[in-house]
């Protein structure tokens, strides 16, 4: 049921076609109604959400508009667990071509469209700020959206007409290197973007067996620590989670899942308030948990 790891995944590219849309400016700030307080972290699960309108954070996710967020962004960036490079890297294109970067899955999944509009203006302010910051940042003007993009999205905001750009993990590095590219991007709120880190609260190996018994007691360990951690503004715990989080080998045998809860949490606040606002878990072991970040 779990994908491969992501530096395995094939990938296909379909073409969508360009909506027509006003982009926003960005490098100014925002009007007091269009900036942005909170940051988010998602776990996308699986693909299968798209085929199965059973699973729980499908329902989350399709309730976003309503009840989670309920202004319209002027832009969205996305910090994805599908896309891992050396150094950070933002695709820069007019339009989003889709990466179905998963396979065995059934045929239709291929299909799916999101034609949302890209934002290279979004694109060369995130190197702007990154590179202003120390960091090294590319560009890549060919790189679509992956499924920890287009798939939660077309929940969030099946319209498809807000632009969208994606930033790629680094999962080589740590944890303190993706919080402080958080917190250089952290200006992007006050310009209107929607910072969302998208990957899985406990993402085990594919050959963890399923917990016929309710969830593993050590995934529920790990996920509750990490409740435990944000909610109390133990962010620094968080950023070294290999020596302070129980079971994190077994809920993160590979980082890239995990970073982009480091990258939303480093774009909140040092005061920010983390709050849980989704758990649900697929086979006892894959966790949905999904958090927001509240700037004071």
């Amino acid at each position: 049921y779990l994908l491969p790891h992501p530096k395995k995944h094939k990938k296909s590219l379909e073409e969508a076609k360009p909506k027509k849309i006003s982009f926003a400016k960005f490098g100014k700030m925002a009007s007091e109604e269009e900036m942005i307080r909170e940051t988010f972290y998602i776990s996308h699960g699986t693909p299968m959400m798209t085929m199965d309108k059973s699973v729980p954070a499908r329902s989350f996710l399709e309730s976003w508009k309503e009840k989670v967020y309920l202004k319209k962004p002027k832009s969205i960036l996305v910090i994805s667990a599908h896309w891992e490079t050396q150094v950070p890297t933002v695709n820069a294109i007019n339009h989003s071509d889709l990466i179905y970067d998963f396979y065995g899955f059934p045929a239709p999944m291929y299909k799916l469209k999101y034609p949302a509009p890209g934002s290279p203006d979004l694109a060369r302010r995130v190197q702007e700020l990154l590179t202003g910051s120390g960091f090294q940042c590319e560009l890549d003007k060919k790189r679509g959206l992956d499924h920890g993009s287009w798939v939660p999205l077309m929940f969030m905001y099946p319209e498809a007409n807000i632009p969208v750009c994606q930033l790629s993990v680094q999962s080589h590095l740590d944890g303190e290197h993706h919080y402080k590219l958080g917190r250089a991007l952290a200006p992007l709120k006050e310009e209107g973007v929607l910072i969302i880190g998208s990957g899985s609260s406990v993402h085990p190996s594919n050959n963890t067996p399923d917990s016929a018994d309710g969830v593993a007691p050590w995934a529920a360990e790990f996920d509750n620590w990490l409740e435990d951690a944000l909610t109390n503004g133990r962010y620094e715990d968080v950023n070294n989670y290999k020596t302070k989080a129980p079971h994190w080998k077994l809920a993160h045998p590979w980082p890239e899942h995990f970073y982009p809860l480091h990258v939303a949490m480093g774009a909140s606040s040092e005061n920010s308030k983390a709050e849980l606002i989704h758990r649900s878990w697929e086979h006892g072991t894959l966790g949905y948990a999904c958090y927001k970040f509240t700037s004071t």
